[in-house]
């Protein structure tokens, strides 16, 4: 239907309401962490707006938030789109919050223009996608897809010690019950989720749509190194076992590894060192190092990371450190169906728009969720590809693309599956 086109101005002034539910305190850009208060009021900001348009409007032990539009036919599976509203620290204000808005938005479109659909509608917001507090991502939809289960839960925590348990329970959900909040793949026909790009592709081409053929995986690791803190002049360079030198050698290597011809495809970060007791004339005596490996090919990633392991195991023995390491977490990449690929890629060209495939450098809640149903993603430009950084902005006009595309795509899966 052509005349369903999403309002630029509307979906504008969602974004900026929702970049004004932020940490005041936390500096630049947006601060709203999983499992937080400021997280749950995004939640419930989009349960008022669906409630609004007379959908059902539930939030699951998970504290996922689904909205449903009921579909003509009872007996068919849902269709359903969304994204998530946490954020990592002075992160941006579009990560996740674009799918979320344009959920919203599409749901709008549905409803106001009294659209009728065969299969039941739901427009989705997951719980904790970023693994910035917890260090695991997509706790929401990993829970919803069955891939994390409430024995999982104590054993996440975030620097203060908080497990994602307690964190659960403090804003008013059950942990112990997140098993109920296991999606039935016999209840879903297909999940869409639109998001930005996070990377520069679009923008560099000049394309406004993207449609994702694969989603990379994540391992992530712990390395806690133990050297002797002692004082930086009286210790002689010879009698030192210096936890930061050790870690700083251990980064280098990390970044070596993903420079490999044989990496080709692999990506490794270490994102954030902790190091104690942190002063400027202490030599260091801990450093924590916390380690994202991404990749395209599942055994690549892992040996990646356990090559890392072995590499600071080595660098750490022969300076006299002591070194432990954990797995956070371990998400294999995700093929996404090509039936749904290419039903999305004849939406947006239904609009004008001719999208260019591309591979998702990011973990996404559609990665989780093509466990249970088979799913989709739509990319709209990110500028000069910053994300996870107040500077992270897309145009509303692309966006507005986007939303229009993605309302499209939900109603050609309506038409075509069964």
């Amino acid at each position: 239907m052509t005349d369903l086109v999403a309002d630029p101005a509307r979906l504008r002034e969602r974004i900026d309401t929702f970049a004004g539910l932020s940490e005041r305190d936390s500096g630049p850009g947006v601060t709203r962490l999983a499992y937080t208060p400021l997280e749950r009021a995004a939640h419930e900001l989009f349960a008022e707006s669906m409630s609004t348009l007379g959908l059902k409007v539930w939030v699951d032990a998970a504290g996922n938030t689904i909205a449903e539009r009921s579909g003509s036919d009872a007996t068919l599976p849902a269709i359903g789109t969304g994204s998530h509203v946490d954020s990592v620290p002075n992160g941006g204000a579009f990560d996740g919050i674009v799918g979320v808005c344009a959920a919203m938005e599409a749901a709008r479109l549905l409803v106001e223009h009294n659209v009728a659909h065969r299969h039941p509608m739901r427009f989705v917001v997951f719980a904790a996608e970023e693994g910035a507090r917890f260090g695991q991502a997509c706790t929401g939809s990993r829970i919803a897809a069955g891939l994390t289960g409430p024995g999982d839960l104590p054993t996440k925590q975030d620097a203060d010690g908080v497990s994602l348990a307690d964190a659960m329970t403090r804003v008013g959900l059950n942990p112990a019950s997140v098993a109920d909040a296991v999606w039935r793949p016999a209840e879903w026909a297909a999940f869409v989720e639109l998001h930005i790009e996070q990377g520069s592709v679009l923008e560099t081409d000049g394309v406004r749509l993207g449609v994702v053929d694969s989603i990379s995986g994540s391992t992530r690791l712990l390395l806690e190194l133990s050297g002797r803190a002692t004082h930086s002049g009286g210790t002689p360079m010879h009698l030192r076992a210096d936890a930061m030198a050790a870690a700083a050698e251990v980064v280098l290597a990390i970044e070596s590894l993903a420079g490999d011809e044989h990496n080709v495809g692999t990506r490794t970060t270490v994102g954030k060192i902790d190091v104690t007791p942190g002063s400027m004339t202490t030599i260091a005596g801990h450093a924590t190092l916390w380690v994202d490996v991404r990749g395209t090919d599942a055994q690549r990633q892992r040996d990646t990371a356990k090559e890392i392991v072995r590499r600071a195991e080595a660098i750490c023995a022969g300076r006299g450190i002591g070194f432990q390491h954990e797995q956070l977490a371990d998400t294999p990449p995700v093929r996404l169906p090509d039936g749904i690929r290419h039903e999305l890629a004849a939406s947006c060209r239904s609009i004008g728009v001719e999208p260019r495939v591309l591979t998702s450098g990011a973990s996404h809640d559609a990665q989780q969720i093509n466990n249970v149903t088979p799913s989709g993603m739509l990319f709209v430009p990110s500028k000069e590809g910053i994300s996870h950084d107040p500077a992270e902005w897309t145009s509303i006009e692309d966006i507005a693309v986007g939303t229009t595309a993605l309302t499209a795509g939900l109603l050609r899966l309506d038409e075509i599956l069964i």
